[in-house]
């Protein structure tokens, strides 16, 4: 499958002007639908104070809203960089067709953007997971999803 080097561009002058003007990291996505551009986005973490507002997932959440939908299928992805494990999740759960991306995880480590242990981190057991994991209250939570099964006003996706 070949992408459209003009989109990738895109991608990558986003991520370049988001350093050259101060706004934030080096990162830069674009949405890209039957041929046309729905939506971009570029690394807002420390302009927001929002660990989540990555490049994938801003351009995600500006795409859904263009679109009015949260399935975002037939959409490709252009992503300056190879996606982290949080955007490659958003990008499967928006349903996205394909994902195009410039650098690679091992030239953003270089860059100081390491998520390598990320990767390594969800391969472990719950107990064996540097950040503590603690069940609590199952069978309360379990109130939540009853409620959904029942729900007229869910919504499936």
């Amino acid at each position: 499958m070949q992408g459209n080097p003009e989109f990738m561009r895109q991608a990558i002058k986003l991520a370049t002007e988001n350093v050259t003007s101060g706004r934030g990291g080096p990162f830069g996505a674009v949405v890209v639908k039957d041929g046309k551009v729905i939506a971009t986005g570029t690394n807002q973490v420390t302009a927001s104070n929002d660990p989540t507002a990555h490049a994938e997932v801003t351009a995600i959440r500006n795409a859904c809203t263009a679109l009015g939908t949260f399935v975002l299928d037939g959409c490709e992805v252009y992503t300056s960089c190879e996606p982290c494990p949080m955007c490659l999740a958003a990008i499967y759960w928006a349903r996205c067709g394909v994902i195009f991306y410039g650098c690679c995880a091992a030239d953003a480590a270089k860059a100081g953007f390491d998520d390598a242990f990320l990767y390594e981190e969800m391969c472990k057991p719950l107990g064996e997971r540097s950040l503590p994991i603690v069940n609590l209250l199952p069978e309360a939570a379990w109130a939540s999803f009853a409620a959904w099964i029942e729900s007229p006003f869910k919504v499936e996706y």
